[in-house]
């Protein structure tokens, strides 16, 4: 897996710059830019940042695949990977929008 390549996917999913993604995971910018200018590796301390900045786990970040989740349908797969984009609070929103069905 490449893991820089992982980055800047779930970045430009999500429409954010590297500035964007400093200010949500609290890792700085130059850090961020460092990576991919020297091609170093994050520490798991900062990729669990970013995870957390995504709204994933490390789990789900390091995911080749869906086996975890090949009991769900594709259309439950879609779901899930577009509420992953969501904050929080939209989350949160979503969830109660969805109870009230």
């Amino acid at each position: 897996m490449d893991i820089l390549k992982k980055i800047l996917t779930l970045r430009e999913e999500r429409g954010w710059t590297e500035y964007k993604l400093a200010e949500k995971s609290g890792i700085t910018q130059s850090t961020i830019s460092t990576w991919y200018r020297k091609n170093i590796l994050p520490s798991i301390s900062s990729l669990e940042n970013l995870c957390t900045a995504f709204n994933i786990t490390l789990s789900q970040f390091f995911a080749e695949n869906s086996e975890d989740l090949q009991d769900l349908s594709n259309m439950q797969k879609k779901i899930i990977f577009e509420v992953s984009k969501l904050n929080e609070t939209q989350q949160n929103l979503l969830y109660e929008f969805l109870k009230s069905l």
